[in-house]
């Protein structure tokens, strides 16, 4: 009957030469990565470079490539090795998140949609401070957050993404929501 369309089938699909099944992954998961990317890199130009990474080290790849987990874990293990890889070569650096010349990444946060003012000015002021509070969090807690937020990974996908075990996932997703709840609430008292 129907042709399956899993992230799973299309991967196998492209390992096996279909170029379209590739466009098709791409298109599914393309935001999603790069929101997770750009929220734990200092710069736009920095995610950019890894979101390139990550597809070119998949493309690389896909001739290995078995169907042994979700094909989001796979694709988000491969992001998170790089991240690894760019935090252990910029470890001696300091970053300044707001740079002259970037923009600002709270612009990219989409305001609520009533169209009054002070709604949109103060959902915009509470995404840029939980963009702050992010910033604020261990590395292990961001990414855990930020994958299981903007990427929709359950803790299992998590654990295996990252190579830690279920609790360890599960503890740094508890605590990294605990702490920017903490932080915004502490703003409103």
């Amino acid at each position: 009957m129907g042709e399956d369309t899993s992230d799973e089938a299309l991967m196998l699909r492209y390992r096996d030469g279909d170029a379209q099944a590739f466009d098709e992954l791409y298109r599914r998961h393309r935001g999603g990565l790069f929101r997770f990317i750009l929220r734990q890199c200092p710069l736009r130009g920095q995610a950019e470079e890894i979101f390139q990474d990550v597809w070119m080290k998949l493309v690389q790849s896909r001739r290995r490539y078995e169907v042994a987990a979700k094909f989001r874990t796979y694709l988000y293990t491969i992001a998170h090795h790089r991240l690894i890889d760019f935090y252990r070569s910029h470890a001696n650096e300091a970053y300044l998140a707001y740079t002259e010349g970037d923009k600002d990444p709270t612009a990219k946060i989409t305001a609520s949609r009533v169209d009054e003012p002070h709604v949109q000015a103060e959902s915009k002021e509470q995404g840029a401070r939980l963009l702050r509070l992010m910033q604020t969090l261990p590395a292990p807690q961001r990414e855990a957050f930020l994958l299981s937020e903007e990427s929709g990974l359950t803790l299992q996908e998590i654990a295996a993404a990252t190579g830690v075990s279920f609790e360890a996932a599960k503890s740094r997703l508890r605590y990294a929501v605990a702490k920017l709840r903490a932080g915004l609430l502490e703003v409103v008292a």
